[in-house]
This record gives C-alpha cells, structure tokens and sequence, in this order.
C-alpha cells in the first residue's frame, strides 16, 4: 500500500513455537519453522479464519459472537523480554510460558508498533498487526510457577511491553533467521477522543 511508511532498518527472527491442543493451556513448544496460510500457523491450536469473540471484546459483541480471527499469530521481543524480566526480579522469561508464536530481535518497542504495520518476512511471508496483547494473568500463573513470589506481578511489569497480536496477509514459511522488514501506516493522533 503507497501510504504505508517502509523503515529503513530490519528486525530478525529468533524463535518460533507453536502448539495444536488448547487443552494443553497456554504454553508453546518450540519449532524449527512455522508453515502460515490464511487461517494462521498450520497445525497450530489459534489457527483459524474464524473465532468466537471472547472476553477481550465484550464492549462490542456478546461472547461467542464470530468475528474474524485477528489473534492468529502472537509476537513477542527478546529485549522487551529482559525487560519484563528484570522488572520481576527473575533471571529470564521463557516465550514459551507467554504463548509466543515468535520471538523477534531488533524491533524497537516492538509493542509499540501501530495497527496495519506490516511485518515481511524474508521468506515471503507477511503478517499484518491487529493490536498490543494486554499482559493478563495466564502468563502471570504460568511465570509464578517457575519463580514463586514474582510472577503475579506481570500483568501491571509488562504493561506496553507484552507484545503484539497479528493475522497472515502473505501465506509462506517463517523460521529462526529470517529478516524482518517493517511498513508502518501514517502516525496520527484521532483528536476526537474523549477521556472519561
């Protein structure tokens, strides 16, 4: 799209995860690649062009309502990361106990990103972000089970830094390595919001 912005640096991919079965709770393992068309990452349990609205959207549909699945891929920074982990007193944090899909490098506030930013892969692939994933507390249990006493606090330490959420705009193969490039929209303050 000509209104969209390309930046002149890239940003790199550093791991990939994913996980068939909801059922398993919200923890990814690792793979040496992810396959995307445009349902989201073959074989992966948030894979679908479809989803029932859920409590993330109750402001604008009843639960249970289908709309489209705009939280197929969750992207998470190594340097937002540490971060996050320093805030908590804790060595690291696994993407893994976040339900990251992928793990970036590179990336400047990489939650920062606005929506509709375009994040091309070098494999050809390509992903469009939808929004900042909200910290909650699924991540917060997860991490206060590795490290008793300092994982409940996630939530309020990873606020604008937890990553972002996005949907496939390009099928194709992303893997450990490959280089990201970033075409962002016009940044502009809508003035007509009011705060409560």
């Amino acid at each position: 799209m000509a209104i969209l912005e390309k930046l002149n640096w890239t940003g790199q991919v550093i791991a990939c995860y994913a996980s068939p079965l909801r059922e398993t709770g919200l923890e990814k393992q690792a793979q040496p690649h992810l396959d995307l068309n445009f349902d989201g990452i073959v074989g992966d349990c948030h894979a679908s062009r479809i989803r029932p609205s859920d409590s993330r959207m109750l402001k604008q549909y009843q639960r249970g309502t289908p709309v489209m699945n705009n939280r197929q891929v969750s992207l998470v920074s190594q340097e937002e990361l540490a971060v996050i982990a320093a805030a908590l007193d804790v060595p690291a944090l696994d993407p893994m106990w976040l339900g990251a899909n992928l793990v970036t490098k590179g990336i400047p506030d990489l939650t920062l990103l606005p929506p509709s930013t375009r994040l091309m892969f070098s494999s050809g692939a390509s992903l469009i972000i939808d929004l900042e994933n909200a910290p909650c507390r699924f991540p917060a249990e997860i991490i206060e089970r590795h490290y008793p006493g300092h994982g409940l606090d996630f939530p309020k330490k990873a606020k604008n830094k937890r990553g972002l959420v996005a949907y496939v705009e390009k099928e194709g193969r992303i893997a450990a390595g490959d280089e990201i490039v970033l075409f962002i929209p016009p940044q502009r303050i809508y003035a007509h919001v009011r705060t409560n």
